[in-house]
């Protein structure tokens, strides 16, 4: 029997979500109107625009409440990485390098091209962290390299030579136009062209790097929504230990 599921928001099975985007038209009764209609395009119903602000003069921001009739059977879904594969603690990971690998493990990451967020590569490599979950660079067998934000990925690659890195951490935050496929296209590329892809675990990060698109690119692996440094670290030394990297 199937096990379909759909959006729950005030009763289970309700089918009620939330929609945000925004149209080019000025606001105004019409531009909600509009708003509305394209919901119902959609396929969902009972759909009410619940906020409308201006952007510009010619472009609208809509949030839309609605619903759906539709499901999935959730037997069916497939994630995007093994679940029940939990990542290591700080400690367990220090204490996994030192008895398997036996040295400090180098980690070189950046922000590169265009992109001037630091956000994602500071969440993972900065001793502070995020939410509560210390960076690379708190890792006592860790020794982590942060470049920061705009870096050309020439540069990445020519420092994480020079510092003879175990793993090379690419982070992407602005997605427009798929510059961040794009970009990360581009740097295994450059690996490539110096016959230097298999020197490296090559690491993707960012909010819409998804371990399917790291792959198909050609990186190790993708850490996106909800993975920390404990995540990334996991993999990394795993997989050393697993390649038998030393």
């Amino acid at each position: 029997m199937a096990h379909i599921i759909r959006p729950y928001g005030d009763t289970m099975d309700d089918g009620k979500v939330q929609l945000s985007f925004s149209l080019p038209v000025p606001a105004g009764s019409r531009a909600l109107e509009a708003a509305r209609r394209i919901a119902l395009a959609w396929g969902f119903h009972e759909a009410e625009v619940v906020h409308m602000a201006p952007m510009s003069d010619e472009f609208t921001f809509f949030v839309v409440y609605a619903a759906t009739q539709h499901g999935i059977d959730w037997d069916t879904v497939e994630g995007d990485r093994d679940d029940s594969e939990k990542p290591m603690t700080m400690d367990e990971i220090n204490a996994f390098i030192r008895a398997h690998i036996g040295r400090k493990v180098v980690v070189v990451g950046a922000c590169t091209g265009f992109d001037a967020h630091t956000v994602g590569i500071d969440a993972i490599m900065n001793m502070k962290g995020y939410n509560h979950h210390y960076g690379l660079e708190r890792y006592e067998m860790i020794e982590a390299h942060n470049l920061g934000a705009q870096v050309p990925n020439e540069t990445l690659i020519d420092y994480a030579e020079a510092h003879n890195a175990d793993a090379i951490l690419v982070s992407q935050v602005v997605t427009q136009k798929n510059s961040h496929v794009h970009n990360l296209t581009e740097f295994i590329e450059l690996l490539e062209a110096k016959g230097e892809r298999g020197r490296f675990i090559c690491i993707a990060g960012g909010p819409r790097i998804s371990n399917k698109l790291a792959a198909k690119i050609g990186f190790d692996a993708g850490f996106g929504h909800g993975t920390y440094a404990e995540d990334v670290a996991t993999f990394i030394v795993k997989k050393m230990v697993q390649e038998g990297r030393k």
